[in-house]
């Protein structure tokens, strides 16, 4: 018996506890509902289960290097691209590497710092029901804006999401410290993330890549010392 729950135990994933209200929703539809109608047993316990997956957090190998910058998120990387940030970021009129990565309902929602840092500062923008454009400005979408300050300069990380009620959750402020791979928030059912790195970046993954936040190495600097420890968190 425990040899069996030895091996079963790496696929005991952590969920966060910002998932525990939707999964007893889905369990109490499923026994309530399901009373009445049959049907219903089989959807409800099959909606706990997807709540579960998607808010899972499961331990993730950080590379501790100051030189290199992990994926902010699970999901797949859609675009990589030179040009200046949006000036609402106040990064100014200087190119800057941007990388951005599709979170799908079925990728973890967990949020993790790519590096080392302070937080600068923290925008939220509610935003109204509809869809986003990665490619635009996303006004109507509800948008999470993070500065943070960098031993490589100062990093833009923009969450986006819409369609839903309120998806992104963030736990930190202004002068929070940030380490590598450190959750900072959750992505919850999908949403889009932009980061500007600097223009010095050399950026490590292509699009339709996938990535696992603060386990994926997606860019690399070329000043600081090299180290080769990593951190499972």
């Amino acid at each position: 018996m425990r040899g069996l729950v030895d091996a079963l135990r790496p696929l005991l994933v952590p969920i966060r506890r910002e998932g525990l209200p939707f999964i007893a929703v889905a369990v109490f539809f499923a026994f309530f509902v399901g009373w009445f109608w049959g049907p219903a047993l089989w959807l409800g316990f099959a909606a706990a289960v997807w709540f579960a997956f998607a808010f899972r957090d499961p331990r993730r190998v950080t590379p501790l290097d100051p030189r290199l910058a992990v994926a902010p998120a699970d999901g797949r990387v859609t675009a990589v691209a030179l040009g200046a940030a949006p000036s609402r970021l106040g990064l100014g009129e200087q190119r800057r590497r941007r990388l951005t990565i599709a979170v799908s309902p079925f990728d973890g929602a967990v949020a993790r710092a790519p590096l080392a840092g302070t937080v600068e500062s923290v925008t939220y923008k509610p935003g109204r029901p509809g869809g986003i454009d990665p490619q635009s400005e996303g006004e109507d979408a509800e948008r999470n804006e993070i500065i943070l300050k960098t031993a490589h300069g100062r990093i833009a990380l923009v969450q986006t999401a819409g369609r839903m009620v309120r998806r992104i959750a963030c736990f930190v402020e202004q002068h929070t410290a940030l380490a590598v791979g450190e959750r900072f928030g959750l992505l919850r059912f999908g949403a889009v993330v932009d980061v500007y790195f600097p223009a010095t970046a050399r950026i490590l993954v292509a699009e339709g890549q996938r990535t696992f936040a603060g386990e994926t190495v997606v860019a690399a600097f070329d000043d600081g010392p090299q180290e080769r420890r990593v951190r499972i968190d």
